[in-house]
């Protein structure tokens, strides 16, 4: 139960009496309520006195019925009231205390203290009167908001119903407040209309419902609307917040944009390409694709696919919504670059047969290799795994038989790296033929009997022809003949019977080439032990 000691003061009818009360007190159904009154008397005279206390209560009608009496030591409560059967008072030197036990709606009402002296003969020397009003209280259910199933338009010229917002059961009447995004909605005619309906229950409580009316605009699409009820109880007010509601909002298209959904980054030829398109409008309108000043794509809703994609592809493009009467200059607009890198293609494309030449004083070669491409390119030359040159033009200086063999050039898009290609050459060194080994002529002393291997081994192009011969023997036979482009090579086996001279014979067409070989017979010793 609260209670407060608040007290009022009423001067005395006649002579030294003064009653003191609250002027309201305030309780939950269902509580116990204490209404206390106090009273004193001023200028006590020194006769016997007897104090005679009486409790009213309002009725509807303004007047005021007793439920309690007391005379001296003499109480009564009146019976067949409201009141009979759950209600005591408290009587005290200078103070009595009405209680109301189970407190119910029909308790919110005025309750009247009245006090008198009357002397020792009877006869009523002063009285005072004070009032308090039982103020009683229901905590109301925690609201309920729901939103309008319907579309609203932002081309409404009047507020549009949004949202309505329902309190029960609630005493005394609560009040509903508006929110849009955690900012309190006041009423604003042509804006915002609120519309409030109470209802009393068959129970006595308090039901309202409230419909907010809202002139929506496009930044409205993520607007949360919300209500909170206010409702008072003992000593203060309360608050209770609902649910957050958007709301589905259409609004006409402005801006339009297009883009590359995929591939990322830049696009080659043959690969697929989707583009998007998407305003801002809701519902979001059907569009057209076209490639500027071209007849419209054929697409797939907001989506248009090419597929593969070639350089004749890159172009600007565009996109429009369907039936924007109004908004005919809307429209998305991008670049697409689709890059491409031809085949590599070398200079000269035969192979080229130089003639080799003293190293200080020879010939030199040229080639160059070239991929036209839609971007900046990078150039690398290998030969036998091992770069050799970079960019386009490949220069070989005092060209040898080492200069010669495949020669590979590979050609990358900087900004588009898996976008490569290649081409080779074969660099032929045409020259007379070539001995290699460490000594021209051979000196050899065997002994008589053995077989030995002499070994011939000459480079050149066209590729030289090897032949040998043989003076002092007649048992040798050729066991190693084999060649490439360029070397040939050829090993004998001779039986040393007697002194040998062997000759090995190479050359082309363009010159020739003898290697000799002088072997010396020696005789053999075998000692028996």
């Amino acid at each position: 139960t609260l209670f407060q000691t608040i007290l009022y003061t009423i001067a005395p009818l006649k002579n030294n009496l003064v009653n003191q009360r609250k002027e309201s007190v305030e309780v939950y159904v269902d509580d116990s309520a204490q209404i206390p009154c106090q009273y004193h008397f001023i200028n006590a005279s020194s006769e016997a006195r007897i104090v005679g206390i009486q409790w009213f209560v309002s009725e509807g009608d303004n007047s005021q019925r007793r439920i309690f009496y007391s005379h001296g030591k003499n109480h009564l409560v009146e019976s067949h009231t409201d009141y009979s059967g759950r209600m005591e008072v408290d009587v005290d030197n200078y103070r009595t205390q009405l209680i109301i036990h189970s407190v119910q709606l029909s308790d919110d009402r005025e309750f009247f203290c009245q006090v008198i002296e009357w002397t020792g003969d009877g006869l009523a020397v002063g009285s005072g009167e004070g009032k308090t009003h039982l103020k009683v209280f229901v905590r109301p259910e925690a609201p309920v908001i729901s939103g309008v199933l319907t579309v609203i338009s932002v081309t409404s010229d009047l507020p549009s119903k949004v949202a309505s917002c329902e309190v029960q059961n609630g005493f005394p009447i609560p009040n509903i407040t508006w929110y849009k995004n955690s900012m309190r909605l006041m009423p604003s005619p042509g804006y915002v209309n609120v519309l409030t309906l109470v209802t009393q229950e068959y129970s006595g409580l308090y039901s309202v419902q409230s419909t907010l009316e809202y002139k929506v605009v496009k930044v409205d699409k993520d607007a949360h609307f919300s209500c909170e009820v206010n409702f008072f109880v003992p000593g203060g007010v309360r608050t209770m917040e609902s649910n957050s509601i958007n709301i589905t909002i259409h609004y006409p298209t402005t801006v339009v944009e297009l883009w590359k959904k995929s591939p990322q980054g830049l696009v080659k030829e043959g690969d697929t390409v989707e583009l998007r398109c998407q305003g801002d409008g809701n519902p979001p309108l059907p569009v057209i694709f076209n490639k500027k000043q071209d007849v419209v794509l054929e697409s797939s809703g907001d989506m248009l696919i090419l597929s593969p994609v070639s350089r004749k592809d890159s172009g600007i493009y565009q996109c429009r919504p369907l039936g924007t009467s109004g908004y005919t200059n809307i429209k998305g607009e991008m670049q697409l670059t689709v890059h491409y890198l031809d085949p590599a293609v070398v200079m000269p494309k035969d192979s080229d047969v130089i003639q080799e030449i003293v190293m200080l004083n020879g010939e030199s070669l040229t080639v160059a290799c070239n991929a036209p491409s839609s971007s900046k390119t990078d150039t690398v030359w290998y030969k036998d795994g091992e770069q050799v040159g970079k960019g386009n033009i490949l220069h070989l200086q005092d060209t040898t038989f080492e200069t010669a063999g495949e020669y590979i050039c590979e050609v990358t898009v900087l900004s588009h790296p898996s976008l490569h290609t290649s081409a080779s050459v074969y660099i032929v060194v045409q020259g007379s033929p070539q001995l290699m080994g460490v000594d021209e002529d051979v000196q050899l002393e065997k002994a008589t009997g053995r077989m030995v291997n002499l070994s011939c081994v000459a480079q050149g192009y066209p590729l030289p022809s090897i032949s040998w011969n043989i003076i002092g023997s007649q048992d040798w036979h050729e066991v190693v003949s084999k060649s490439n482009l360029t070397v040939a090579q050829s090993v004998l086996t001779v039986e040393v019977t007697s002194d040998i001279s062997a000759f090995c014979n190479v050359s082309n067409y363009i010159g020739t080439e003898v290697k000799a070989f002088s072997i010396k017979a020696s005789k053999s010793y075998f000692h028996c032990m």
